[in-house]
């Protein structure tokens, strides 16, 4: 995740606007959106979430960015500044994007993040995911549905009937682990014995 920080800019804060606050965080949001997502597409990434959020006297603002075969720490850092150079930009242009300061922070998604249009679903081929009360292998993706291994079966689902899905963590189990792994792990524990 890559952050960026930005002291206000010495301009009067705007007064209440119509809407109320959760209707101007919508329009920021909004505007933000406009600004952000040609960037990155431009970059050669989808943008997969945008939120701004108080924390305290500042804006967080948060971009979530994702590309098939996913991202590193560059590629991250790249974004992040080419949003932040187009938030400026258009700032300086006169459109007040935030008011005040505002942090930027620029990532990927997190496992957390549910599946919900056919490029996560495709993005996620190998993994176990969890759809309503299937728990399955993604073994496949394409333009109709997504076909998952359920205990040794493969199951075909249409994209209109998924839910969101989520990925679900696996821990290697011990029987796959080389025997050679298993002999530095019981050397390692020896020797932590002997130092205690």
């Amino acid at each position: 995740m890559a952050q960026r920080s930005r002291a206000a800019g010495g301009r009067p804060a705007p007064g209440p606007r119509p809407g109320g606050p959760r209707g101007d965080l919508a329009a920021r949001r909004a505007r933000l959106r406009a600004v952000v997502e040609p960037v990155v597409g431009d970059a050669g990434y989808d943008l997969e979430d945008l939120t701004i959020s108080r924390a305290g006297r500042r804006f967080v603002v948060r971009v979530v960015v994702d590309k098939d075969g996913g991202l590193d720490l560059d590629a991250v850092a790249d974004v992040s500044r080419a949003v932040s150079a187009a938030l400026d930009a258009a700032e300086e242009s006169g459109d007040e994007l935030v008011t005040g300061e505002y942090q930027l922070e620029v990532s990927s998604p997190g496992v957390d993040r549910p599946l919900t249009l056919p490029r996560h679903w495709r993005r996620n081929i190998g993994r176990l995911v969890k759809v309503g009360p299937i728990t399955g292998r993604v073994v496949g993706v394409d333009d109709a549905g997504v076909m998952l291994d359920v205990a040794g079966e493969h199951t075909a689902i249409a994209h209109d009937d998924l839910g969101p899905g989520r990925v679900q963590v696996e821990f290697t189990r011990v029987d796959e682990v080389a025997d050679d792994d298993l002999a530095e792990f019981d050397d390692d524990e020896d020797g932590m014995e002997e130092q205690r």
